[in-house]
């Protein structure tokens, strides 16, 4: 996976296919963040799937954001873990104090 920028959606691969549909979603990036970070308020901690269900955005345009959104030191895993539909467990995730003074 390649480092994530604050300015750039990550992508992973090296046959390009990540890397344009980083490139397709980039403008709606912020929006996407600043949604996530909303809805992870209005839960106070969650899953990146619960939080995915809860925003009424796909899993596909909203998942990936909390990636970045840890890089960035806005969101941060509370240590808690629960089962994802699919059974495998995920880490709750939660604001940081830098993520709830960027709202």
């Amino acid at each position: 996976m390649s480092d994530c920028s604050p300015d750039e959606p990550g992508a992973k691969g090296a046959d390009g296919t990540s890397q344009a549909a980083a490139g397709s979603i980039a403008p709606s990036v912020s929006r996407l963040r600043r949604l996530a970070m909303r809805t992870l308020a209005r839960l106070g901690e969650a899953t990146p799937l619960e939080a995915v269900a809860a925003s009424g955005v796909t899993r596909e345009s909203l998942q990936p954001r909390f990636s970045e959104l840890r890089a960035m030191g806005l969101v941060e895993p509370t240590g808690a873990r629960r089962r994802n539909p699919s059974g495998k467990s995920a880490s709750v995730l939660r604001l940081t104090d830098k993520g709830r003074a960027a709202l």
